[in-house]
């Protein structure tokens, strides 16, 4: 028995770098997954409206975002964020922040589906609360759907006061979503795979600590070259 015990131990003690070695090959596809559907969308024609990219101090993508509902429906999704750096945001876009979006809702709901998010983050106080913690959406931070199409007024009374902007993609259908009710945070275990040292959202997107992994290069390109200054008043 002993023996065995002694096997088993060594088996999962060989297995821990593969373990590894797996979560950190997770992350690089997130973050290139990230690079790819905002890209997507950024070039659908009734997208979202250049003005309030321009005004947006982050920007954050979850693809693939698995939605499932069985009388209780839920959400569950890992992506990235990424801000215009400096602390007064106003340079260019950072090295991304792994984020978490989880939620639930309650209701008789039948099947599911796979969703991107892309959320607008549209002031220096949603994007510092969504740096330092979880923030519960619509609660801890103003949340609304998005407004939508290029030549479409941005500057709507909702567009104004909300904090978090949200928008999904899914069946290849474009639209503002409310997410209110969902939790947004740092995912501080994947940014340590991704940059591999212990190191928190702040640093990473505001203190300029950490460099654009080679998996996160088209996420910040694609952000540098459609929105490349912050144009909030």
């Amino acid at each position: 028995m002993r023996k065995l015990l002694s096997s088993l131990l060594v088996l999962g003690l060989l297995g821990l770098p593969f373990q590894a070695v797996e979560a950190e090959t997770k992350e690089t596809g997130r973050l290139e997954n990230c690079g790819m559907v905002l890209d997507e969308i950024f070039n659908i024609p009734d997208d979202i409206p250049q003005d309030l990219i321009d005004k947006a101090e982050c920007v954050v993508v979850i693809p693939s975002t698995l939605k499932f509902a069985i009388i209780f429906g839920g959400s569950y999704g890992r992506g990235a964020m990424s801000c215009r750096s400096g602390e007064k945001f106003d340079g260019p876009w950072s090295a991304p922040t792994m984020m978490a979006l989880e939620g639930a809702s309650i209701g008789f709901q039948l099947g599911g589906n796979a969703t991107d998010f892309v959320i607008l983050v549209m002031n220096p106080r949603g994007a510092t609360s969504l740096l330092s913690s979880k923030v519960k959406l619509g609660a801890d931070a103003s949340a609304a759907a998005g407004p939508k199409g290029r030549t479409a007024e941005a500057s709507t009374d909702v567009a104004l006061r909300a904090e978090l902007l949200t928008y999904s993609r899914s069946r290849g259908l474009f639209a503002g979503i409310s997410l209110a009710g969902s939790t947004l945070r740092p995912d501080n275990d994947a940014n340590k795979r991704v940059y591999g040292r212990e190191i928190s959202a702040k640093d990473i997107v505001i203190e300029g600590k950490a460099t654009v992994p080679p998996a996160a290069q088209k996420m910040v390109a694609v952000l540098n070259k459609r929105s490349p200054k912050n144009l909030s008043e």
